[in-house]
């Protein structure tokens, strides 16, 4: 293949390393009103009165907006397909806040000091409840968080708001108390995995105007345009027609621009005053009033024979969502479906979760959604069920992997039709050298370094759920615009889509032109979440292809006055052994003698969602002093299918590992007793940069995924899910110490491993082995 599976550049490369004007805040024009927003002090209260008189006459301001002022509709801002299974629980403004950072009043003015002015002098008298923090202590609390009487759900979640339980399930597959009693060796343990921020480059931001006919156009970094059309019409209570959402590029969502964040705040202010206005989230305001992942409390058990086969798998997840429900039902189920399914050979399987709010910043979606924070819990589990079986933690993967041709039970009982796991699993333990550091060696009298692994799956899309639609156009001079509803967030869709379509029309890929997302023109696409892109947005552009190839032909048939079935088509012309016409010839006559252009359309929507593979390895360096924790060395091996641009599926793995890392050593949301957060700022939520990861190496091990486009399956998240488990193993096998909780800081390392000597020591004196 000319195009496919070929590291091609990046179509927008020069434009980004130039720092061309291509974002929402280089486009918006110089007259918009800044808008900003009033923010609660306090995690649950009432609002009595806003005095918002003094700020009015504040020379300048063009709008205030309090709750009095915006519709009384509910609605949730989690970037789904309707009916949204995430409760209906916001309102644009509310006369209750539920967290610090929650939405008191909207000012809008000419610029940022006159608006941040007028903030200071509104004056806003609450009557304050009692907050609940803790996950722990949410269920049946006194305090009840969402007692509104419009609160509304679209589908039963296994809701009882009046216990601030946002929603209640699970499932089971055969008799899974049955199968433990049957097993010689059970492991039974709990882990906590905290909220994280996304932290991408770009921050929220939206500017809105009215067109000519009065329609309200939005301009905003979203994953969603589609979605955001339809909250936006809900929220402010207008028909969707009377909204136009365009998608510039974006820089970097990984999940939090999956919701509705900064869109409707200039949207309203726009319809108040007829102006256009704007709204540029600060990362303070990013940090403390958006999304971020789900904090959750799981509780693994799984049992084996003394053989090392594991017969019943247990886990039960208490999920936090925060003040509000978005995301909330669907991100808690993958952290059971997406980890389970790992394992299918085990004879029973249980999954049970509850979902609770809290008075925190509200939860939403994150790059791997819920299998992040399940995985690091079952292969923790694993871990130390090897651990207790005496078994090396890949034979005991291997003797229980999964394979091809399995229906997995676990995972929505789907086929399993391509998997490359077992050969990413050796290939994985060749590279980092597994039998010769497992589990560790010293390297000074202090310092010890370490291996650890962990094996990971995803999904592609959302099955029976997802669409996506492509649109291909030949123009008159003979190259093609592809239109598309799927919005590029950095991660090189644009680039991957244009390499299939020339990969198809037969094109060099300078004649395909790549449409940003206009919901006006653009054709309809759930949006760029779910790892959906490659695999479905991909498979309407090949459709459409072949659709445009035919009507080419049988153009060219015409004008040479002979049959379809006899002309061939290279991609520069159409030809039989007596005729010939060049492409640009065709599309030239087509537009002149028949008024039109050649036009294709497609959409494709999958019955399943393939999942790709990962498994990875972590080799730590270790100060036994300190606990300071370094990764000198990180492989990731993968099975995405056909990797369709191999050089941008290795930065998103790269990016995803790194990502992970954050998660697993440094990352860690963290609020004081009253809500307010105190990590607001990168001086104190640390991610980490390129001097605290070492090497990372990634290769590829790719199956054929027949339902996917020339055999691809999705990267964008399963690359994330490893780095947790894999280095917390590490960190065992480095110090004897299991940490449960992330993230695992050097001080935590520390203390776990004081904790060991202590308890070593009292075993001596009391006589313990």
């Amino acid at each position: 293949m000319k195009y496919v599976n070929k590291g091609v550049e990046k179509i927008d490369a020069a434009a980004l390393v130039t720092g061309k004007p291509v974002y929402t805040d280089d486009l918006a024009p110089e007259n918009c009103l800044v808008v900003k927003v009033l923010r609660s002090p306090h995690a649950f209260a009432e609002i009595l009165d806003i005095d918002v008189q003094k700020a009015r006459e504040t020379e300048g301001i063009d709008c205030i907006l309090t709750w009095q002022d915006v519709p009384g509709k509910r609605f949730t801002t989690a970037g789904q397909s309707y009916p949204e299974p995430s409760p209906y629980d916001r309102l644009i403004l509310d006369k209750t806040v539920r967290y610090v950072g929650d939405p008191v009043a909207i000012v809008a003015g000419t610029d940022e000091k006159t608006v941040n002015r007028a903030l200071k002098s509104i004056k806003v008298s609450y009557k304050q409840f009692e907050p609940v923090i803790d996950l722990k202590q949410a269920l049946d609390n006194e305090s009840i968080i969402h007692p509104e009487k419009n609160y509304h759900v679209n589908v039963d979640i296994g809701n009882d708001r009046k216990r601030n339980l946002c929603c209640a399930g699970g499932f089971e597959i055969s008799d899974v108390e049955t199968e433990f009693a049957r097993c010689d060796c059970v492991v039974d343990r709990v882990y906590h995995t905290k909220p994280n921020s996304q932290a991408m480059m770009e921050t929220f931001r939206t500017y809105s105007y009215l067109d000519h006919a009065g329609r309200l156009t939005l301009v905003t970094s979203t994953q969603i345009p589609f979605h955001v059309r339809r909250i936006t019409a809900k929220a402010l209570d207008i028909p969707k027609a009377k909204i136009r959402v365009i998608k510039p590029r974006i820089g970097g969502g990984f999940g939090a621009k999956q919701t509705v964040i900064s869109e409707l705040f200039p949207a309203i202010v726009t319809l108040k005053t007829g102006k256009p206005a704007k709204m540029v989230f600060d990362r303070h305001e990013s940090f403390t009033a958006s999304t971020s992942r789900h904090e959750m409390i799981i509780r693994v058990r799984a049992g084996a024979d003394r053989h090392g086969n594991i017969l019943a798998i247990h886990i039960d997840t208490l999920s936090n969502t925060g003040a509000y429900g978005e995301h909330a039902p669907t991100t808690v189920n993958l952290s059971g479906h997406k980890t389970m399914a790992l394992y299918n050979r085990a004879r029973a399987f249980k999954f049970s979760y509850q979902v609770v709010y809290t008075n925190t910043l509200p939860a939403g979606a994150f790059r791997g959604y819920g299998a992040t924070q399940g995985t690091f819990a079952l292969e923790s589990a694993i871990n130390e069920l090897a651990d207790e079986l005496d078994m090396d933690p890949l034979d005991l993967r291997l003797k229980n992997l999964l394979r091809k041709g399995d229906t997995l039970s676990a995972y929505y009982g789907e086929p399993l039709n391509s998997c490359a796991l077992e050969a990413c699993i050796k290939k994985g333990r060749e590279m980092i050298g597994w039998h010769t550091k497992y589990p560790c060696r010293k390297i000074s009298s202090t310092k010890v370094r370490a291996v650890g692994a962990a094996i990971t799956m995803q999904g592609s899309g959302i099955a029976n759920i997802d669409t996506a639609s492509a649109q291909i156009r030949l123009q008159d001079d003979g190259f093609y615009t592809l239109m598309i509803g799927a919005a590029d967030m950095g991660t090189g869709c644009d680039t991957i889509l244009a390499q299939m379509a020339a990969q198809c029309l037969g094109c060099p890929m300078e004649q395909i032109i790549v449409s940003q997302v206009d919901t006006d023109h653009s054709p309809y696409d759930t949006g760029s979440y779910a790892s959906s892109t490659t695999y479905l947005t991909g498979t309407a552009v090949v459709k459409a292809c072949e659709k445009l190839k035919k009507k080419i032909v049988s153009r060219a048939a015409a004008l040479l006055k002979t049959t379809a079935e006899t002309l061939e088509f290279d991609g520069n012309k159409i030809f039989n052994d007596q005729a010939i016409i060049t492409l640009d010839d065709l599309a030239q006559k087509t537009a002149v003698s028949n008024h039109t252009s050649l036009t294709a359309g497609a959409s494709h929507s999958s019955p399943v969602s393939p999942p790709p593979f990962m498994a990875g390895f972590a080799e730590i360096e270790m100060d036994l002093e300190t606990g300071e924790t370094k990764v000198v060395d990180y492989v990731g091996v993968i099975d995405c299918g056909t990797p369709i641009n191999p050089n941008l599926a290795r930065i998103q793995a790269e990016g995803g590992i790194v990502q992970g890392i954050g998660m697993a050593l440094y990352e860690d949301i963290a609020c004081n007793t009253k809500g307010k957060m105190i990590t607001s700022s990168f001086m104190q939520y640390k991610i980490p940069s390129r001097q605290d990861v070492g090497k990372i190496r990634v290769e590829f091990e790719s199956s054929y995924e027949a339902t996917g486009p020339f055999g691809a399956k999705s990267i964008g998240e399963v690359v994330i899910n490893t780095p947790s488990p894999a280095i917390a193993h590490a960190i065992h096998n480095a110090a004897g110490i299991y940490l449960r909780t992330l993230p695992m800081t050097c001080e935590n390392i520390l203390m776990g491993m004081l904790d060991l000597e202590q308890t070593k020591s009292v075993d001596q004196d009391i006589g313990k082995p």
